[in-house]
């Protein structure tokens, strides 16, 4: 028998609006920054450049609609982990613990650490073209994770703390930009929004491989599922996290991209190697540069807390369920924090920053996380399918049963399925979602250029099924004893 719950040292200390914060700080990082030059290279046309943003901000609509139904009714830490491990089964949950410790942590936590490197540096006056600056980078990168994993094994209220500040601080600073950029800026160049959709400005391949770069700045919209198990109240703040945390994410994109685009030409941004810098240098000078690089660090720096917050529970959540090494599951006696697990993220993180070398294949890693997005989306329908037939969760798939653990039962042995909310239009926004998911992937494997690094990311991935069969899939899983 098994029983499904939070571990009982966890506790629910994670309030609406901090979990609010755990999505928006999560999501709004380097991406909406960085990402605009190579969409409009790809899209050399206001319209089809802006539509790239509308339909990555449906796309994480819909899962996000979804996800709010399955968190909702799975409100326990590991978040995406818990849905594919229920809705799937033990190695489908392996699997994407494995892409995540592999490709997809690394990848985030990497590049986001050297971006806040870069910016700090900048702010602080050194030359961008100086010998020293890419390793002087590299140690302000290594001493961000440092920080914020030092802030997460404290307690969490500290790494709540942090997200909420610089949640507040990087989104007041882009609609600083949104607000002078359409004072100033846009009534004297309406002409950067014409012709809408210049000859040869759209094709498919094309949109679909800026959709990916978008998809990179969208990420992080299920990330208060990860931190569920300590969320208060969760049945009704999880799903409301995720809803609101997302609206504000899509709306705070598209007025960005209105912002710069009332100031620079499709063109200009395309050649825009930092294109808010010159967007606010264009605005109000040498103060407006500095102002947008202390937003760009504030804003990677509570991405990077963040991630920090959301990852480790993936990996504690796995332990839990003798999937992975059992020191991960443990938590601090007196923080209360999977502080083992905290550590792993962090060294992980420093390791490929060391390394240097992956910035470049952030794209593929992103393409890893796209099939377990549509997987959990997916979950729905088998989660409703089984709920019609009155079948209760499978057992074997949930984590030690509290005989076995020595605790008291937080709920039933294998309970229903009873999400507190519903997805609307169902079941078209998850079917939509999964669509475009299955599209996205075919015109990254048909695509020349990006072929190759997504059939080796999803072999990588693969790789997990015979480490799953060798280690955590024999009878028992890993030791805890």
């Amino acid at each position: 028998m098994a029983q499904i719950g939070e571990s009982p040292h966890l506790q629910r200390q994670i309030g609406f609006w901090s979990a609010v914060a755990v999505v928006v700080g999560s999501t709004i990082g380097s991406g909406i920054f960085g990402s605009p030059a190579g969409i409009a290279e790809k899209m050399p046309g206001p319209l089809p450049m802006l539509s790239v943003w509308v339909v990555g901000g449906l796309f994480a609509l819909c899962g996000a609609l979804t996800l709010a139904e399955v968190g909702g009714a799975f409100p326990y830490a590991g978040g995406l982990y818990v849905f594919l491990r229920e809705a799937y089964g033990r190695p489908m949950g392996f699997l994407f613990g494995w892409a995540q410790l592999l490709l997809i942590r690394p990848a985030a936590l990497g590049a986001v650490a050297v971006i806040f490197g870069e910016y700090a540096l900048r702010l602080g006056g050194l030359d961008p073209d100086s010998a020293e600056f890419a390793r002087y980078a590299t140690y302000a990168a290594i001493g961000a994770l440092v920080v914020v994993a030092f802030a997460n094994v404290r307690g969490v209220r500290w790494g709540t703390g942090i997200q909420n500040v610089t949640t507040i601080l990087k989104t007041g600073g882009l609609m600083a930009l949104v607000v002078l950029a359409f004072a100033r800026g846009l009534p004297g160049n309406t002409a950067h929004f014409t012709p809408a959709v210049p000859a040869g400005s759209f094709s498919f391949a094309p949109f679909g491989l800026a959709l990916v770069s978008v998809l990179w700045a969208f990420d992080g919209w299920s990330d208060s599922t990860y931190v569920s198990g300590e969320i208060a109240d969760p049945r009704r703040n999880v799903p409301r996290s995720i809803f609101l945390g997302t609206a504000i994410i899509i709306a705070v994109y598209l007025l960005a991209n209105l912002a710069y685009l009332s100031v620079l030409s499709v063109g200009e941004i395309a050649a825009s190697k930092q294109v808010a810098a010159d967007v606010m240098q264009g605005l109000v000078g040498p103060a407006g540069l500095a102002f947008i690089v202390a937003t760009v660090m504030l804003s990677t720096f509570g991405t990077l807390n963040g991630s920090m917050l959301t990852a480790p529970r993936i990996f504690y959540a796995m332990a839990e369920d003798k999937l992975f090494f059992p020191a991960v599951a443990r938590v601090h006696p007196r923080y209360h924090t999977p502080y083992v697990s905290v550590v792993l993220t962090a060294a992980i993180g420093i390791v490929f920053v060391s390394i240097g070398s992956f910035a470049q294949l952030a794209d593929a890693f992103v393409t890893a996380m796209v099939p377990f997005y549509a997987l959990a989306v997916g979950s729905v329908f088998v989660f409703r399918a089984r709920a019609k037939r009155g079948a209760a969760t499978p057992p074997g798939e949930l984590p030690p049963t509290a005989a076995e653990s020595g605790e008291e039962a937080a709920v039933p042995d294998h309970p229903h399925y009873d999400p507190p909310v519903r997805t609307p239009l169902y079941p078209f926004v998850p079917a939509l979602f999964i669509l475009s998911t299955l599209m996205l992937l075919a015109n990254a494997v048909m695509d020349g250029a990006s072929r190759w690094p997504t059939l080796g990311t999803f072999a990588a991935i693969l790789v997990g099924l015979p480490v799953y069969w060798a280690t955590a899939g024999r009878k028992g899983g890993i030791s805890h004893g």
